[in-house]
């Protein structure tokens, strides 16, 4: 590994924006930590079937070293655990990338607070905003040692988009959205001081795994799911974000997006990477300009 390899954790690494992050970061010759709680002997209550080791694999195959270790954001001992290691065999932590989530089954679409699972609300924002909190408290000291050290909040929607409440999408989801935003502001206020940086980043329309099982197709021909929503014409995979993170990692001057809110369109204008097929999906400017615009739907121009 060169030496201009950054250590990296990637927080919630098991599949979506967090294996997008993951493997770019090794693409981009780095070392990453990859956690989360599904492993290849135990699944987490979201019951998938991607794993930590999988991410891991992919990070190396990539170009990197891909590391894995299971663990439970929510538990601030196993967090610990995990910076202890991270310090004995690196000395040093670079760059932070919370993106630990695990809520899509834990909110309902179109209904209003009193008709939410109370019980699924309060473990959806235990499990979106807690768990970021935690691993940000033990895993900042060690990556302030050093200037230059990156924390990434990865959360849904820009700060803009955000400052609407979400009614389709209820209370719960909406302060956990909104709550990661928040927090990469409160640690770009003390971090920044000191050398650090730290912002929020949003995918636009992902092609996760899960998003491509819901419209019933695959990653080979996932444009057929545009006939299900033409939105979906404007879907990018989670390696567009991960490069956006990578992009900010090698930046000299990432100081300069300190309590940003940005998204993976933004960032492939301003550092011109692409997508995998080479395009470079915009979708939150397309919700701005034609959405929210209540403008007839065009994706033309977007991708």
């Amino acid at each position: 590994m060169e030496s201009t390899a950054k250590i990296c954790l990637v927080a919630g690494a098991t599949r979506g924006a967090g294996r997008g992050i993951a493997t770019a970061l090794g693409e981009a010759g780095h070392v990453v930590y990859c956690t989360g709680r599904t492993t290849r002997e135990h699944r987490s209550e979201m019951n998938r079937s991607e794993t930590i080791e999988e991410t891991a694999e992919r990070v190396t195959a990539a170009g990197g070293t891909g590391v894995a270790v299971p663990t439970d954001h929510l538990d601030p001992d196993a967090v610990s655990a995990l910076v202890a290691r991270i310090r004995s065999e690196h000395g040093r932590l670079d760059v932070l990338v919370n993106d630990i989530w695990g809520g899509d089954s834990l909110f309902e679409f179109d209904k209003p607070l009193w008709e939410q699972p109370l019980e699924d609300g309060l473990r959806l924002l235990r499990l979106a905003v807690d768990t970021h909190l935690i691993t940000s408290h033990r895993a900042l000291p060690l990556l302030l040692e050093n200037p230059g050290g990156l924390v990434v909040e990865v959360t849904d929607g820009t700060a803009e988009f955000n400052a609407k409440y979400r009614k389709e999408c209820g209370p719960f989801f909406d302060i956990a959205k909104s709550a990661v935003i928040r927090l990469a502001n409160a640690q770009a206020v003390e971090i920044g001081p000191l050398g650090g940086t730290a912002l929020s980043i949003t995918p636009g329309f992902l092609r996760s795994e899960a998003m491509l099982e819901h419209f019933g197709v695959t990653e080979e021909n996932w444009q057929e799911g545009a006939a299900k929503d033409h939105h979906f014409a404007l879907s990018e995979t989670p390696m567009y974000v991960g490069r956006a993170v990578a992009a900010l990692a090698a930046d000299p001057l990432k100081e300069r997006w300190n309590g940003a809110s940005v998204s993976s369109g933004e960032l492939a204008k301003e550092f011109g990477f692409t997508d995998v097929d080479g395009s470079r999906p915009d979708v939150w400017r397309y919700i701005n300009e034609i959405t929210l615009a209540g403008k007839t739907a065009d994706t033309a121009g977007y991708r």
